[in-house]
């Protein structure tokens, strides 16, 4: 996996089902212009941490949604989907991208994506294998 000039990378758990269809849903809904979902195990993770600094690890990888720009920013959890809402340039997903950053949403959203993370495995579409707690 590349970096192409411009195209952010949004890097998610490809063994999680609920992941995976999340992040299927978000390329149905949102459409796939401008960026470019990936599985970590996919991925060139050394590559990446050099490229970031530092930024992505499976370690992290496999706790958050990674949204990893072309100049080397890293975003996680719900910070990478307010980047990805933003990242549409379409009414109300951009609306909804800058909601994500305001400082009282954005804890609360922080809050929500964690504990959608912890319990990904009993939300819909989940499977044992989403579990985070037995990697």
């Amino acid at each position: 996996m590349e970096l192409t000039a411009g195209t952010p990378v949004l890097l998610y758990d490809g063994d999680c089902a609920f992941c995976t269809t999340s992040v299927r849903t978000a390329e149905r809904v949102l459409g796939r212009t401008g960026w470019t979902a990936v599985p970590f195990q996919r991925a060139d993770l050394a590559a990446l941490a050099a490229f970031t600094d530092g930024g992505v690890s499976e370690a992290r990888a496999e706790r958050e949604v990674l949204w990893i720009t072309p100049t080397g920013a890293v975003y996680g959890g719900s910070d990478a989907a307010g980047k990805l809402l933003l990242r549409t340039r379409r009414f109300p997903w951009t609306v909804l991208g800058a909601l994500a950053f305001l400082p009282g949403t954005r804890f609360l959203l922080s809050e929500l994506y964690v504990w959608i993370a912890a319990n990904r495995h009993r939300l819909p579409g989940g499977t044992p294998a989403c579990s985070i707690s037995d990697r």
